[in-house]
């Protein structure tokens, strides 16, 4: 049974959010601040966290930042919950390493929806063995690590998993409502922004060799695809 980390200084919001995961099934740890999040991360390491923006002490966007900087705490999947619409502050927090937002007020049968889901993605090991090399970049599909010019790559679950699902489908184009469906794991009713955050910082981290960052092309009125290197 998952346990998951509820991060939100609203107690009616909380104790919704509480109510609908026991009753699909899963563990509840509750914080109504960035320090105790912080602590209960460390000492009961919950296998994904819920997390509000605006909550007293550390902030939510610290609060991501810090587990995503850390090796131990990295690959916990985080949803962000937050009361603001601006799209800046939905984008920092995919570039902090975020694996999905929603914004209140929510639905809590689609946050449920959206916690089997990135769940699903985070616990799911690769079927494949061995490695696959383009050009000079590497993927160990046993390992689920990737290599660049042999100088391994930091790259969060869902950047490993588009880098993937692009390398072993070299010249496919997909829709950026695809590449949701097949990396996110469930159909997405919101904004495509996320995916083009995360190629955006997937070329970042693959810029040290200009020819295989710019593999990863923008089809015009489509979406992404792999381009032979």
């Amino acid at each position: 049974m998952s346990n998951v980390l509820i991060v939100d200084d609203e107690p009616t919001i909380a104790e919704l959010i509480e109510f609908n995961l026991h009753k699909a099934g899963y563990q509840v740890l509750k914080a109504d601040n960035g320090h105790t999040a912080l602590q209960l991360v460390r000492s009961d390491k919950p296998d994904l966290i819920i997390l509000d923006l605006m909550i007293p002490g550390i902030d939510g966007m610290e609060v991501c930042r810090k587990l995503k900087g850390q090796q131990h705490t990295a690959s916990i999947p985080i949803i962000m919950l937050t009361a603001k619409n601006e799209e800046v502050d939905k984008i920092v927090g995919l570039e902090l390493g975020a694996d999905d937002y929603m914004t209140k007020p929510f639905s809590p049968r689609e946050l449920v929806a959206r916690v089997k889901a990135v769940l699903r993605r985070s616990h799911k090991e690769s079927v494949h063995d061995g490695e696959l090399a383009v050009g000079k970049l590497r993927l160990n599909f046993a390992s689920y690590s990737a290599y660049l010019d042999n100088e391994k790559l930091e790259l969060t679950p869902k950047e490993y998993e588009l880098l993937k699902l692009f390398i072993t489908n070299v010249g496919k184009a997909y829709t950026r409502e695809q590449l949701l469906e097949k990396v996110w794991g469930y159909e997405y009713f919101g904004d495509t922004r996320t995916v083009d955050v995360h190629v955006r910082h997937l070329r970042a981290k693959l810029a040290t060799q200009p020819e295989v960052a710019e593999a990863i092309e923008t089809v015009r009125g489509v979406g992404y695809r792999f381009s032979e290197i």
